[in-house]
């Protein structure tokens, strides 16, 4: 296999910042229920990038659980590495590939928890089995094997009651406040559309990207 001849030409749609929804988070949820329409896989997965203050990232899949006009949510363990990375520095960047309709938004911005009762309404909406995985679970760190996290588990899930569990402090959300956002529609012969818009005080800019 030849890695460098493997090529695709993007024709599905395009990208005008004449007819692009002035207000970023409004055009994103266009195109997020776009995707959810055309049943593409994992639509509100996103990529979420943080790094140390020293300026060391890391990446890793999460899944989007609320959109706003303040912005975008998702849910964690605080004590995880992204939660420790935050905690120390709240500048992170977020992706959304859906490529299917050859489409990416990258999206930069400052993340901040959320209230202790966004979290417990957001916790005690998952199902019982991942509200147990959630209290059992020290993200992030190291375990002697499979067998210690499913003997956990089972252990938790015996001595609770559906109703009952708690959230765990050290679990709950985060809300990305964007200030940079970026579309990305492939186009053939890669003259891609990219449209940026870029937060000046509370106003957006909005710019086109060479491809």
């Amino acid at each position: 296999m030849n890695l460098a001849d493997i090529r695709k030409d993007y024709r599905l749609k395009v990208l005008d910042e004449n007819q692009i929804n002035r207000d970023p988070l409004n055009q994103f949820g266009n195109w997020l229920s776009e995707a959810i329409e055309a049943k593409v896989n994992e639509p509100t997965a996103m990529v979420l990038a943080t790094a140390t203050p020293e300026g060391v990232p890391s990446l890793r899949v999460v899944l989007l659980k609320a959109l706003s006009d303040h912005g975008f949510g998702f849910f964690t363990n605080y004590s995880s590495r992204k939660g420790e990375e935050i905690a120390l520095n709240q500048k992170v960047a977020l992706l959304f590939h859906w490529p299917e309709l050859e489409r990416q938004v990258r999206i930069e911005g400052m993340a901040t928890k959320t209230s202790a009762f966004v979290s417990d309404e957001y916790f005690h909406s998952r199902p019982f089995e991942s509200r147990l995985s959630a209290v059992i679970s020290n993200q992030s760190q190291v375990v002697p094997d499979r067998e210690y996290l499913e003997k956990l588990w089972e252990g938790q899930q015996y001595k609770s009651v559906e109703n009952m569990i708690e959230r765990p402090s050290f679990w709950g959300g985060y809300l990305v406040d964007p200030f940079r956002i970026e579309f990305w529609q492939g186009r053939s012969n890669r003259l891609h559309d990219r449209i940026l818009f870029t937060k000046k005080e509370v106003a957006w800019i909005i710019s086109r990207l060479a491809p």
